[in-house]
């Protein structure tokens, strides 16, 4: 019992992690809102649409498994340029088949909690658990380039993700901020997840 109420958690939180990565890789109005605070632009010779063409190019080769080749209209890339995107999608399908794997987990096991009236039972773990996001964000805010150079080199064996950025062009149009951007929003998806079973816990225990 106890090793199944273990996978059960396991399920609950992967599904609202792999769910919030899954929500902001697929959210492209943040990049686009990104070109536009950032200016992105001013440091090609291209419109907003083009750039937003071209991401959505990339998008749909690192989302979608059917999309074999990335081909990018304004853009070319190197050989390392496209081993590191062919890691990145590696991980994308990796997310996704653990977002779809725990949200069977995460649905007979919140199905459970319903209709035997223990929802209340999430409250106290998910105000622990809300610790961990913000901790790791507390830690990235410090220095975010550190940050986001160790969080390469524990998820790549190789450096391909270091870009020239005359061989990868690409890399002019993805400022370091906007990956900052995304962390961040991952960090609220999740607190929002925890929020929101936390939220429902303290419903039931008031009725």
């Amino acid at each position: 019992m106890q090793l199944k109420r273990l996978g059960q958690w396991c399920g609950f939180h992967l599904f609202g992690i792999s769910l919030a990565i899954f929500l902001v890789i697929n959210c492209t109005f943040l990049y686009d809102w990104s070109l536009k605070w950032y200016n992105v632009q001013a440091d090609v010779s291209l419109t907003n649409t083009q750039i937003m063409h071209n991401y959505h190019q990339l998008i749909m080769y690192l989302s979608f498994p059917w999309v074999k080749q990335l081909k990018m209209t304004n853009f070319n890339s190197s050989m390392a340029g496209l081993q590191h995107f062919a890691d990145v999608k590696n991980l994308f399908m990796l997310n996704e088949v653990v977002l779809l794997f725990s949200a069977v987990i995460f649905f007979f096991f919140i199905r459970e909690l319903i209709k035997t009236k223990m929802l209340w039972q999430l409250i106290r773990p998910l105000q622990v658990a809300m610790v961990v996001p913000l901790f790791i964000g507390a830690m990235m805010s410090i220095s975010f380039d550190q940050f986001f150079i160790a969080f390469h080199k524990i998820l790549f064996r190789n450096n391909d993700w270091i870009f020239d950025p005359q061989k990868d062009p690409i890399i002019n149009v993805l400022p370091e901020q906007f990956f900052l951007q995304c962390f961040i929003f991952v960090f609220v998806f999740v607190e929002g997840f925890y929020l929101f079973f936390i939220w429902l816990g303290r419903r039931e225990l008031k009725k």
